[in-house]
């Protein structure tokens, strides 16, 4: 007799989701539910707090496999990606001899920066190195691109490895406009026509590229990001296939560098969204094959959110996104060095974000899984949400003229910088969190020494026409105004010192005190913490003793109204008084005198400046 197999579940019955949504509403107690658990993204969609199949159920998307068109589960069957490292050195034999050593520590893909574009310098690069086995990436000013594409062709048809051989150009005549104000030149299409006619023996060598990963970097949104990236790439579509060149051989040439952010199921959401919507551009130009539909995609960790205080933690931003990337079936990673954002990178940190990758690899196997999101009912609504906003900005762009158009007359720069400033308002609230910058931050740590001045990131010294005329992007990192607020207190002869005056109701003044703390360290004040005091007068006795410059009295709201203004009077102008909180009888101390109150709806850096501008000398 065959075994009977008990189906467990097949004794609970099905809940639906309006029997969850009342259990919900039950539990929240009259809180509304929308108020309470749905968030609305900077992208401009809510998130909810659950989903169903029935959320998905429409979804056209979750039919398809990984490998097949429109490739939002991937454009491989497998989920090997190449581990890259961006070589620096002073020299082509000093770039050569570091690109051999790190080959042999696991590296699959190469990004060099290429001064002199000549055959002596790419043989040079490239001595020893089997070209057949790994990934050449070149960067170099656009105006020598053509130059450096032809000696790489001839070199590697010397080698016979046309066939083998794997790589890109980055031919990106974009940067100047964006770093430096300056219009795109006249003859891009033309230099891009003269590229891919140079290149095309060697089938897998990329030469048009969509680096968005600038505007990531500059702070744009994740929508961002990905609309104006379909919108560069598809620039580069039409213009080349207006000059005569099949859309198969265009598409095959763009290669995509995007950066990754933080938000880490955003991410992982962008990439699948990314390939999804460029299949269906590509699409429409009607290629002779869907393969020319596949997105070439490189991701690159974030520089937005790196930290110069603090800076291990960058390891775990970075971590997290280079997972978010692998996860989303990315073809390669680099892992930007978590000391870049004060230093050239030293063996040690480029050894660490290396190693980043391979514990992904090595250790969690996540080479190993093909769009393990896929069916996520989560991750597939996140990837339709994020397709559909970045899909209306591609549109807008495409009724504006075109990204070209946009980038010259600056709306690309404008929207990207309102996004990077409307981020950093949202940093000095700390309604967006940098761990150990504008949050819990290491009072002691002082970093001044370790900044190294590293010069301009772009190889080339030359000027372009027009340059300083137009808009350009905004370099500011998320954590430069605090940075900069601890840095000049580095720099000032006496360092502000924050007394906490912690009295009354134990669980508020440990509380407050905490809070407090946070609050004047990330302006790097020495902070000076207690226990408690039975009276007002002990603990500005403390106070004085101690030659604070700030006295923060850490109470409940219910003692502020008597306490506060005792302490007030007792300090008598000989140290800046502060009150942690925002008591009811806040107009009532004001009336007093008292005049500075913090709180989570303070202006976390509005308020460290001013203390700034009293205390530092």
């Amino acid at each position: 007799m065959a075994e009977k197999k008990e189906k467990l579940f097949d004794q609970f019955p099905a809940i639906t989701t309006e029997e969850w949504k009342a259990k919900v509403d039950a539990d929240l107690k009259g809180v509304p539910f929308e108020k309470k658990l749905v968030w609305r993204t900077n992208e401009g969609f809510n998130v909810q707090p659950m989903y169903r199949a029935e959320d998905i159920e429409n979804l056209k998307s979750t039919d398809s496999l990984p490998g097949e068109y429109p490739y939002v589960r991937g454009t491989r069957t497998e989920n090997d990606w190449l581990t890259r490292q961006e070589i620096i050195a002073n020299t082509p034999a000093e770039a050569n001899a570091k690109a051999i050593e790190v080959l042999g520590k696991g590296v699959t893909s190469l990004g060099f920066k290429v001064e002199e574009t000549t055959p002596e310098t790419v043989a040079t690069l490239l001595k020893d190195i089997d070209i057949t086995k790994v990934e050449i990436n070149l960067s170099c000013c656009p105006c020598h691109a053509t130059e450096l594409a032809q000696a790489l062709v001839d070199y590697v048809k010397a080698a016979g490895a046309c066939e083998s051989f794997r790589g890109s150009i980055d031919f990106n005549p974009y940067r100047r406009a964006f770093k430096h104000g300056a219009q795109i030149p006249a003859e891009m299409a033309a230099k891009a026509v003269e590229l891919i006619n140079i290149v095309k023996d060697v089938p897998a060598l990329r030469v048009l590229s969509v680096n968005s990963d600038i505007l990531n970097n500059a702070g744009a949104y994740i929508f961002q990001e990905l609309g104006y990236a379909l919108a560069w790439g598809a620039e580069w579509l039409s213009l080349l296939t207006e000059a005569g060149i099949a859309v198969d051989e265009v598409a095959k040439r763009i290669k995509f560098n995007m950066g990754i952010s933080s938000n880490y199921f955003m991410e992982l959401a962008k990439f699948r969204a990314a390939r999804m919507l460029w299949a269906q551009i590509v699409e429409q130009f009607q290629p002779a094959c869907k393969c020319s539909c596949k997105m070439l995609a490189h991701a690159t960790t974030s520089t937005f959110n790196m930290t110069i205080f603090d800076a291990h933690v960058n390891l775990l931003r970075s971590q997290t996104e280079a997972m978010s990337a692998a996860l989303a079936g990315v073809d390669s990673i680099t892992v930007t060095p978590f000391d870049k954002a004060y230093k050239t990178p030293d063996d040690f940190s480029e050894r660490i974000a290396r190693n980043q990758q391979f514990l992904l690899k090595e250790e969690s196997h996540l080479d190993k899984v093909v769009d393990p999101a896929g069916g996520s009912y989560y991750v597939e609504t996140l990837t339709a949400s994020i397709a559909q906003e970045a899909w209306k900005l591609f549109l807008d762009v495409e009724e504006k003229g075109g990204f070209l158009a946009c980038v010259n007359n600056g709306t690309v720069q404008d929207a990207v910088n309102a996004s990077s400033e409307k981020r950093h308002g949202d940093m000095a609230r700390r309604k967006e969190i940098l761990l150990g910058t504008n949050q819990y931050p290491n009072f002691g740590e002082m970093a001044a020494d370790k900044i190294v001045n590293t010069g301009c990131a772009c190889s080339c010294a030359n000027k372009a026409e027009g340059e300083g005329e137009g808009k350009k992007l905004s370099t500011k990192r998320a954590a430069s105004d605090f940075e900069n607020l601890r840095l000049a207190t580095e720099a000032a002869a006496n360092r502000p010192k924050v007394f906490m005056l912690t009295i009354g109701n134990l669980a508020m003044r440990l509380a407050r005190s905490q809070f407090s703390a946070n609050f004047f360290g990330c302006a790097g004040y020495e902070i000076i913490d207690n226990l408690g005091f039975n009276t007002v007068e002990e603990g500005v006795n403390a106070a004085i003793e101690k030659n604070a410059d700030i006295i923060v009295i850490c109470s409940s709201d219910d003692e502020y109204a008597t306490l506060a203004p005792e302490a007030f009077k007792a300090i008598n102008g000989r140290a800046e008084f502060v009150v942690a909180g925002a008591p009811a009888c806040t107009e009532e101390l004001q009336a007093q005198g008292i005049t500075n109150f913090i709180h989570v709806r303070s202006n976390v850096l509005e308020t460290l400046q001013a203390f700034n501008a009293k205390l530092l000398k």
